[in-house]
């Protein structure tokens, strides 16, 4: 049994696409824009999003 999507701290491209409704190259483009924001993190090649800094990101932003 898994965590539920809502609920887990990071996020893969992947799921994070479905969770936000943001096309996964957005996604990757976003991360690798903003790498410094801190909603990002590398585990070894594969990039995940940490999910409530990317929504707090995402409340001030106003076009992405």
């Amino acid at each position: 049994i898994g965590v539920p999507i809502w609920e887990k701290f990071t996020l893969t491209i992947s799921e994070a696409s479905q969770y936000f409704n943001i096309g996964e190259k957005k996604l990757r483009r976003l991360a690798e824009d903003y790498s410094d924001n801190g909603f990002t993190l590398q585990n070894g090649k594969k990039t995940l999003i940490k999910r409530k800094s990317f929504e707090d990101f995402l409340n001030k932003t106003s076009a992405i």
